[in-house]
């Protein structure tokens, strides 16, 4: 269990089966430029690009008090004469005015430059989940046959919140530790060359630390990211699969699974954080050396009166001063990872191909006839291994054409291509003798009624859901759908009827019953080619003989592809095609077919052996 959890990012992707093992998530590459993604990230803020100028001028005001203020508190030690005993009582005075000054502005700054992070953070969030959800839209189905979507879920809720809570900490910061760290080397420069010297000695022993602990925890922190990823997967896929886990009892297995991603996830987290927390504790070290040396050199010219002690005193805060913003990053140096390790995910999943755009000058197609030509198409999901090869025919209108043969014989991938799902890999597929390349999207997916196998509801009431395929429809056009498709009885007995809230996840209907809505919903739309594929395969035989009679009305007008394995719904069809290794084999109706005793001969008489449709 273990060495399959170990290996599983190097594997392809596979199917996700409830409690099928951490190994079949798809892999990962190896972080990717954190330059460029720190730029990515820049870009997009770039948006707000007046508000951040305004954040960047607030940053450096409040940074240029920090770094005016131990200069003042020199000047004010130096009030004090210590050979003398004189105390500048009025220069006193008016250098606590200017500190407590220079304390309220910096308040007053700092208060309102975080509002607008915030502010700034939450539309950047907005921003990326939108662009996010948008791209989902785009991406070809087959990124999603391949992909866990609990990953994908993960990049877009807890990635993009990591990148929201260090920029909305870490922008302004970083900024006012460069201008606090630039501006407090010059002023002690201008102070004292040999002091500033001795100061100096923390920067490279801090570049150094930087280096090497960054090296070391990026890879973790990026782990941890895939590995929430995956965690996330296995959570979705068992509770939406639950009860087949329980069916075959395999909680023992499903658990052990998860425990196994966790405890990577957790050996991940901890390395990640193990060597940020590094960072702390050397940084002190660094601090303390550094403030040490600061204060043995201020000591020995002090005595030797070449610096007052004013001057000391304002060197030892400036020393704390400028190891602050070192502290500063790395006190963000874990969120930064972790942050960087997210957005890494982001952009890759934002970079993700997209389906293939309309043609510059594509038709809108207005009343269609229903049509459907295949032309020498061929299509492939892996390379090398074809599921359609050079398929040929011509569908006329209102013809009810059934689709037959093996699982996996490329039935539902006729569908899909007709439908552009999937692109084929050659030839050309016509509706009303146009090619549907040359067709918009939308115009052409308008032209389908589909009906499939595995049905959905969203969350909201029966009524959404029947009205999902055409939303300007009214209530009465609902209800005569839902009657039509032998729905409108068990909808009448729900307590709240056409109001009943149901989702796609809940168990609150049957699948025939979820599989009658659905085809409600197919009834509604209304298009001019109907597509059936195993549409009453969840239904009782009475009422799947009720359906066929409803569905029967229904295509007499329409164009209809029958995709099903039951003789009951394919019989009546005007043509059947039998599908086999990539081809058609052939092509008929079924007393034709039946005399000519091939494909289809033998499939109905091992049907019929069977047992399955024996009154048919």
């Amino acid at each position: 269990m273990a060495e399959a959890s170990k290996n599983y990012d190097k594997m392809p992707g596979l199917g996700r089966v409830a409690g099928g093992g951490p190994q079949r998530f798809q892999p990962h590459e190896k972080p990717k430029n954190t330059k460029g993604t720190i730029k990515r990230l820049l870009t997009l803020l770039m948006k707000w690009r007046g508000t951040m100028i305004a954040a960047i001028l607030l940053t450096i005001l409040s940074s240029g008090i920090s770094i005016f203020l131990p200069f003042l508190i020199g000047r004010a030690i130096n009030a004090f004469n210590i050979k003398t005993g004189i105390i500048d009582t009025a220069g006193l005075y008016v250098i606590l005015i200017i500190i407590a000054a220079c304390f309220l502005t910096g308040w007053a700054t700092d208060t309102i430059n975080g509002v607008i992070m915030a502010n700034v953070t939450q539309k950047l969030v907005k921003s990326i989940r939108t662009q996010l959800f948008g791209k989902l839209q785009k991406i070809p189905l087959n990124f999603y046959d391949t992909r866990p979507n609990g990953d994908t879920m993960s990049r877009i809720t807890n990635d993009v919140d990591n990148i929201s809570s260090t920029v909305s900490q870490a922008t302004t910061q970083l900024i006012s530790s460069c201008i606090t760290i630039i501006g407090t080397l010059i002023i002690m420069l201008t102070l004292n060359v040999i002091m500033t010297g001795v100061a100096v000695v923390a920067i490279p022993l801090f570049l150094l630390l930087t280096r090497t602990i960054s090296k070391r925890s990026r890879d973790y922190f990026l782990g941890q990211q895939r590995k929430l990823g995956a965690l996330n997967s296995i959570i979705e896929e068992n509770i939406t699969g639950l009860k087949m886990v329980k069916a075959f009892n395999r909680q023992e297995n499903v658990t052990a699974d998860f425990n196994t991603v966790n405890a990577e996830l957790r050996s991940y987290s901890t390395k990640a954080q193990t060597w940020a927390g590094f960072m702390m504790p050397f940084m002190n070290v660094i601090n303390n050396l550094s403030f040490g040396l600061i204060a043995t050199a201020g000591g020995i010219l002090s005595v030797n009166s070449l610096l007052s002690v004013g001057l000391v005193v304002s060197f030892l805060t400036y020393s704390r001063q400028f190891g602050m913003p070192l502290n500063n990053i790395a006190g963000m140096f874990a969120n930064i990872q972790s942050a960087l390790a997210g957005a890494e995910r982001v952009f890759e999943l934002m970079d993700e191909a997209e389906e293939n755009p309309d043609k510059p000058e594509v038709l809108d197609l207005t009343e269609v006839r229903g049509k459907v030509e295949f032309k020498d198409v061929s299509f492939s999901y892996i390379q090398g291994s074809p599921i359609l090869k050079n398929i040929s025919f011509s569908v006329n209108p209102g013809e009810v054409i059934a689709l037959v043969g093996e699982t996996g014989a490329g039935k539902t991938t006729i569908v899909n291509l007709l439908t552009r799902f999937y692109e084929a890999g050659s030839g050309h597929i016509l509706i009303d003798d146009t090619d549907i390349q040359d067709i918009s999207k939308k115009t052409l997916r308008s032209c389908f009624s589909v009906v499939l196998q595995d049905t959905f509801l969203f969350t909201g009431t029966i009524t959404d859901n029947i009205r999902y395929s055409r939303p300007t429809s009214s209530i009465e056009e609902v209800k005569a759908a839902a009657k039509l498709a032998h729905a409108d009885e068990f909808i009448f007995r729900l307590p709240k009827g056409y109001d009943t809230i149901v989702s796609g996840s809940s168990d609150t209907l049957s699948l025939g019953q979820r599989q009658l809505i659905s085809i409600a919903r197919a009834i509604l739309c209304n298009a001019p080619i109907l597509i059936l594929d195993e549409a009453t395969s969840s239904v009782d035989t009475k009422t799947e003989k009720e359906i066929q009679q409803a569905l029967l009305t229904l295509m007499k007008s329409h164009t209809s592809f029958l995709i099903a394995h039951r003789l009951s719904t394919i019989r009546d069809a005007d043509r059947i095609m039998v599908i086999g290794s990539g081809e058609i084999l052939e092509s008929g109706s079924h007393r034709t077919l039946m005399t000519r005793k091939g494909a289809y001969y033998e499939m109905v008489m091992s049907q019929l052996g069977m047992g399955d449709d024996a009154a048919v």
